[in-house]
């Protein structure tokens, strides 16, 4: 029985080795959700499109459906990867953003707006960098999957504040009197609402400081609460 044929356009979440010449390449698809596919010969000197199929890579594929693992047929690039792997800034916050996808998705479960999350993500960190481009597509994913944080009260009590503190167990910023969880400053507070608010290119265009070092560590620990588990990648990107 011939094997269903499909087209779809992908992120390169990971790869990893597969006998002598394969690879199985793990891809966040606009269209089919997280796709695990083998990529024939990749590891071959004369592979035709194995450097196409590295992580971060941007690709227009066509593959061919399997029971467990779909098999790569084509693979074109859509832009390059190249502006993501100049320095270990830019090379770390990328594969940041790559597992934090991963964890986020779930096999063959279309999310188109996850997909367009990550392309925007790697973008970015090409075009222009930056100290908070990681923690705000934290913040977005976060807001997506429906529990953006509380950031205009106490999440405890409803007062307006000043809210000194941030607990994801709670659901986001507290007062003095409820405070727990890790201190927030008022600066930090201002920068997260400006990413979850609307305004995140003028959040992305900030200099690395104390402020947006706070923001991160809080983006981070947010998410890592949500997913269950550390990630790999929060020790590199956050002592930048």
């Amino acid at each position: 029985m011939a094997s269903h044929l499909y087209r779809d356009t992908a992120v390169v979440l990971r790869t990893y080795k597969l006998g002598e010449s394969d690879r199985i390449v793990v891809l966040l698809t606009e269209h089919h959700g997280k796709v695990r596919a083998v990529a024939k010969g990749v590891r071959k000197t004369m592979s035709k499109f194995g450097a196409r199929l590295e992580p971060m890579s941007h690709v227009r594929l066509l593959l061919a459906q399997g029971r467990e693992l779909d098999i790569v047929s084509q693979a074109e690039s859509v832009e390059s990867r190249a502006p993501m792997v100049v320095d270990l800034d830019h090379l770390t916050a990328g594969i940041a953003v790559l597992e934090a996808a991963d964890q986020m998705s779930l096999d063959r479960e279309p999310n188109a707006p996850l997909y367009r999350m990550v392309v925007g993500a790697l973008r970015t960190i090409g075009e222009q960098g930056g100290p908070l481009v990681v923690p705000s597509f934290f913040w977005k994913l976060l807001s997506a999957e429906g529990v953006r944080p509380e950031l205009d009260v106490c999440v405890r009590c409803n007062e307006p504040g000043p809210l000194v503190s941030f607990d994801m167990d709670q659901g986001g910023a507290l007062c003095r009197t409820c405070r727990t969880g890790a201190p927030l400053s008022e600066d930090a507070l201002e920068v997260m609402r400006m990413i979850l608010g609307g305004r995140m290119n003028d959040a992305l265009a900030m200099p690395a400081s104390r402020t947006t070092h706070e923001v991160a560590g809080h983006a981070t620990r947010a998410l890592e609460h949500h997913i269950e588990r550390r990630l790999r990648t929060v020790a590199m990107f956050e002592t930048h």
